[in-house]
C-alpha cells in the first residue's frame, strides 16, 4: 500500500472541460458523465465524486454506478477510509491492494469494501491552491496498481472534475451550493434536523446524534440522507434503550 503526491496534471482536452452549466443537469450531470467517462478509461469497476468542506459538510456528488455510490458513501457512514485521507492530507491515496494492510488503518471500511467487491481502490484529492473541493474514488474489482499512464488520466480526470465544480459555482446564487449539490452534501438542513430530534430522543449531544445516525445508517445498510428523511418525517424514531 502507498501513498504519493503528484501535482495535478493538465487538462489535455479544453473541451472536455466545458462549464458544467452547458449540461442539462447542471454539476452533477456533468460529474456523472465525468465519472462513467473515467470508470472506462481507468478498466475501474466504478468511480465516484465527493464533495467535501472544511466545515465537515460532504457528500456523494456523483458516481458511475449505484454499487460505487454505496461504497464512497460508506466512508463517511464510517468516518474511515482513503477518500477521507486523501482530502485530509491534500495528496493522492493509492491502495493497490486491500488485502495489504489497509485492515490495519480503516478496520471499518476495508472489510465492509471487501465484501462489496473492492479489492483496489485510488484517491485524488480535488483541489485549487489552498482551496480543497472533494475527492475522486477510482475503484477496481482486481488488485493491482494504476499503470503510469493511468495515474496521469486519474490525475486529468481529477482537474476537469475540480474545473466542473468551479464552472457550477461561478454560476450559482450567491451563499448556495452549485445546482444538484444541495442534496448531495452531508451537511444539508434535512440531516440537521434529524440531528436535532436524535438529539432531543436521546438527550446527547449533536455531535452524537451524528454517530448513532450514522451505525443506524450502517446497520441497515442504508444511505444516510433516506435515514434522515425518516426521522424527520417521524418514520424512525431513536430510543435512549437502543443500543
Amino acid at each position: 500500500m502507498s501513498d504519493t503526491g503528484y501535482p495535478l496534471a493538465g487538462a489535455r482536452d479544453h473541451a472536455a472541460g466545458q462549464s458544467a452549466v452547458q449540461t442539462p443537469d447542471g454539476v452533477v450531470g456533468a460529474l456523472q458523465q465525468l465519472c462513467n467517462a473515467a470508470a472506462g478509461v481507468l478498466s475501474a469497476s466504478g468511480t465516484a465524486v465527493s464533495v467535501m468542506a472544511e466545515d465537515g459538510a460532504r457528500g456523494v456528488a456523483a458516481a458511475s454506478d449505484s454499487a460505487s455510490e454505496l461504497i464512497d458513501e460508506l466512508q463517511f457512514v464510517l468516518g474511515e477510509g482513503p477518500c477521507i485521507d486523501a482530502f485530509a492530507t491534500r495528496r493522492p491515496v493509492l491502495v493497490p491492494d486491500l488485502a495489504d494492510g489497509a485492515a490495519n488503518r480503516w478496520p471499518a471500511y476495508t472489510p465492509a469494501a471487501h465484501d462489496e467487491g473492492v479489492r483496489a481502490v485510488f484517491a485524488f484529492p480535488l483541489q485549487v491552491g489552498a482551496a480543497r473541493l472533494g475527492v475522486l474514488d477510482v475503484f477496481r474489482a482486481r488488485a493491482g496498481p494504476l499503470t503510469g499512464a493511468e495515474l496521469r488520466q486519474a490525475l486529468t480526470f481529477s482537474e476537469l472534475a475540480v474545473r466542473t465544480l468551479l464552472d457550477g459555482q461561478d454560476v450559482a446564487i450567491s451563499g448556495a451550493a452549485a445546482d444538484g449539490l444541495d442534496e448531495a452534501i452531508e451537511h444539508s438542513p434535512e440531516l440537521f434536523q434529524a440531528q436535532g430530534m436524535v438529539m432531543v430522543q436521546l438527550g446527547v449531544s449533536l455531535a452524537e446524534a451524528l454517530v448513532r445516525i450514522r451505525a443506524h445508517t450502517y446497520a441497515e445498510n442504508r444511505r444516510l440522507n433516506d435515514v434522515a428523511r425518516d426521522i424527520v418525517a417521524r418514520r424512525l424514531r431513536f430510543h435512549p434503550d437502543q443500543s
